[in-house]
């Protein structure tokens, strides 16, 4: 293997793992985003949208990127800004994991918490934009990148992720993975299509998210779905996506449990829960086909909320069943 000359260049060509199924013939992937430098998918669509900006003019040296995100997304562009020599601040709000906030500012961003009270499970999206909208008009030099309803989002998929599992994997059958801003589920299932137009995909987002149900309520899977009051972004493409489903809070964190204790696998929230719906739904298909997965991020920055028994506990989040089932399956 030659030496990479610069970390961005690490970004992409990440591992697949197969796990094995109880119950079913069906082979199960996971595409293991967490590996990318800024252990998150979203490293790609930063460096896109950050490429894409450089080429179109709006970005110059000196200038301060400004972004609305739950912490990932925000890491991804710090990583670049890094390098690149632009100044970052990150606006969020009460819903990003601590662990998150600490890594951004590793890498020399700022963080700006928008102001209101929120409950535990509600996400402040829409104050997020609006104060991030705010700033670039104030800032001088500064530049949104609109990570929501920027098509240079999806386009960091389509010919990265998409082409990656193509390489790696003959004949999927069926692409499942969360969705947000839909970005890396549009762009990956585009890719896909294109060279497979006979693929399934399913998106999945948690209960309480309004991307495929506008009666939507609070949640607490971070990084994911698209709460009450909020826009449907632009990036998701509908025409893209065959079917969809919804996961459980508890779903998808005692799922991260599992695997952790289990498998050695640590993984993030909306992983674990697109994950639980995998298992779900291979088992529950007859023949054998070929499922993979997008897994977004890893668990190493939920430490103090999905993988501490307080916190779990605090908001009632426990629930033996899903043990039991995936313990049957897996």
């Amino acid at each position: 293997m030659k030496p990479y000359t610069s970390i961005i260049k690490m970004i992409g060509n990440t591992p697949i793992l197969q796990i094995s199924l109880k119950k079913t013939l069906w082979e199960l992937y996971l595409k293991m985003e967490k590996f990318n430098p800024g252990l998150s998918m979203k490293d790609r669509m930063a460096l896109n949208m950050i490429n894409q900006a450089e080429r179109g003019g709006f970005l110059k040296p000196g200038f301060t990127i400004i972004e609305s995100s739950s912490g990932n997304t925000a890491i991804g562009l710090a990583v670049v800004s890094a390098v690149r020599g632009y100044k970052f601040i990150a606006v969020v709000d009460h819903h990003a994991a601590k662990e998150k906030l600490d890594i951004i500012q590793a890498y020399g961003g700022k963080i700006v918490f928008v102001k209101g009270n929120y409950g535990k499970g509600e996400v402040a999206i829409v104050e997020r934009e609006e104060t991030a909208r705010q700033m670039c008009q104030e800032i001088p030099n500064s530049f949104c990148l609109k990570q929501a309803d920027n098509l240079n989002n999806r386009g960091a998929y389509i010919d990265t992720l998409a082409k990656e599992i193509y390489k790696s994997i003959s004949k999927v059958d069926v692409l499942m993975g969360p969705i947000g801003t839909g970005g890396s589920l549009s762009g990956t299932a585009e890719g896909l299509k294109k060279r497979n137009p006979k693929i399934k995909v399913i998106a999945i987002e948690p209960i309480g998210s309004t991307i495929f149900n506008s009666m939507g309520g609070p949640y607490l899977q971070s990084g994911t779905g698209n709460p009450v009051g909020a826009d449907i972004p632009f990036n998701v493409n509908y025409s893209l996506i065959d079917d969809h489903g919804y996961v459980s809070d508890q779903e998808a964190f005692n799922t991260c449990r599992f695997f952790a204790r289990k498998k050695g696998i640590l993984i993030g929230g909306s992983a674990g829960g697109v994950l639980y719906k995998a298992i779900e739904y291979a088992s529950n298909q007859e023949g054998r086909g070929k499922l993979i997965v997008i897994m977004p991020d890893g668990g190493e920055k939920y430490i103090s909320t999905i993988f501490n028994d307080k916190w779990m506990r605090e908001n009632n989040l426990f629930n033996r069943k899903v043990d039991a089932y995936l313990e049957i399956h897996v």
